[in-house]
């Protein structure tokens, strides 16, 4: 007897088919790898700016972009000034550092202050600077901080090194024949940067100090404002 297949059951066939198929496709498919972790966006400029320093006396580390703002970052600016090219100029209420160059431009730095400020202002010298500075503490630091007497000037004072708080370079502002006590120096917490936190000097990222420090000739100008 001849058997007779209705359109019902040609569809039901024909889901049932599909349906194993897709069900197959579905258990044999290899899932699609998980998406790489998102990472800021580095330019060129910043790798060759704060990329590691592996030549130093005490390689340097690269310097993570999340922790430095893009407007802290080093870069050359429009600068008017009637101040002379070689000249530093410290803007503590902004936190950056210029140092003027000809045609009305001038290299400018982020940088960190003391707590209350930068408590002194006006205009001194640069009166030398120096690579992997040894730390010594003032008297008065120590009469309030008494822990860090190891590091008196009569102890020999803290050894260079990435843990020394001058950092990778240092130069040291006098006024006349007096120092001030005040340093441009460098630091290994860039998170500092834009922020009054430091003892009352100003503080770059070691990367940038030491552009500064190549940069700037001993017995330069600097006004602090």
């Amino acid at each position: 007897m001849e058997k007779i297949v209705t359109r019902r059951q040609v569809l039901s066939g024909a889901f049932s088919t599909a349906a194993l198929a897709l069900a197959g496709c579905t258990t044999s498919a290899t899932l699609p790898p998980a998406p790489e972790p998102v990472q800021p966006q580095v330019d060129s400029s910043f790798l060759l700016n704060y990329g590691p320093r592996p030549q130093e006396e005490f390689p340097l580390p690269a310097i993570d972009p999340r922790v430095l703002a893009p407007e802290f970052r080093r870069q050359r600016v429009a600068y008017r000034t009637d101040e002379e090219p070689g000249t530093v100029v410290v803007d503590t209420s902004s936190f950056y550092l210029y140092l003027v160059e000809p045609s009305g431009t001038a290299m400018r730095y982020g940088v960190g202050l003391g707590r209350q400020g930068f408590e002194w202002s006006g205009r001194a010298r640069i009166a030398w600077k120096r690579p992997w500075p040894t730390w010594t503490p003032p008297d008065e630091m120590i009469a309030r901080q008494p822990e860090l007497a190891p590091y008196s000037a009569d102890n020999g004072g803290m050894a260079p090194g990435l843990g020394n708080p001058l950092g990778a370079r240092a130069l040291y502002i006098f006024q006349g024949n007096v120092d001030t006590l005040y340093r441009l120096h460098g630091t290994n917490e860039p998170a500092s940067i834009g922020k009054a936190v430091s003892s009352g000097c100003v503080r770059l990222i070691n990367q940038d100090v030491i552009d500064l420090y190549d940069r700037v000739r001993s017995g330069a100008s600097i006004v602090v404002t």
